[in-house]
């Protein structure tokens, strides 16, 4: 059995860190889901967003953000009575008022990648943890996206949330170093 971040134990947790988790992401409909899921996992763990993934895929689209930001009340509403999601009415307010302005900052950079990935310079942030301990719960770059997607109109995107955003994306590699994707993902870039 290889050697993994501690925190991966549950086989949905497994699946993900062995497959996605700071994988560099550049497609733009993966990184409104993204949003979508990590605001949506404010104050629950992470297991539980994963548990409920496919149920958020059916009911926001496909994480489409050109259909999300068009839903209206009864959307809303429908959203609200769907157990297979987090049922939050402020998280899916907040998804349908992240996607107006993920549509805008389409067109002002051209992608939603081209922007988000300014915050680290285009490039990965190499870290090299050795316990969870030493991972930090947010960055001056977690800060820096945060500010900027709040003044840009995004909800549920603190710093904590944006660092939890830029380790799922693959913005930093925080795998630890006995972690064997840690090394995996050093030459993935």
């Amino acid at each position: 059995m290889p050697n993994r971040c501690p925190w991966a134990q549950h086989e949905l947790e497994i699946t993900y860190h062995d497959t996605e988790w700071g994988v560099p992401l550049h497609d733009d409909r993966h990184h409104f889901e993204f949003i979508i899921l990590e605001g949506a996992q404010a104050g629950l763990s992470w297991l539980t967003v994963l548990k409920k993934r496919e149920n958020y895929r059916q009911a926001f689209s496909g994480f489409n953000p050109e259909i999300v930001a068009r839903f209206d009340e009864n959307d809303i509403e429908r959203l609200r009575q769907n157990e297979g999601i987090i049922r939050n009415k402020l998280k899916i307010n907040s998804a349908v008022r992240n996607a107006l302005a993920f549509l805008d900052i389409q067109k002002e950079f051209g992608s939603f990648d081209a922007y988000i990935w300014q915050f680290t310079g285009g490039k990965t942030i190499q870290n090299k943890w050795q316990s969870l301990e030493e991972v930090p719960a947010k960055t001056p770059e977690a800060e820096a996206m945060s500010e900027d997607l709040k003044k840009r109109g995004f909800n549920f995107v603190g710093p904590t949330i944006c660092y939890a955003y830029m380790q799922a994306t693959g913005m930093v590699n925080d795998h630890l170093v006995s972690c064997f994707r840690h090394k995996e993902l050093l030459t993935a870039e």
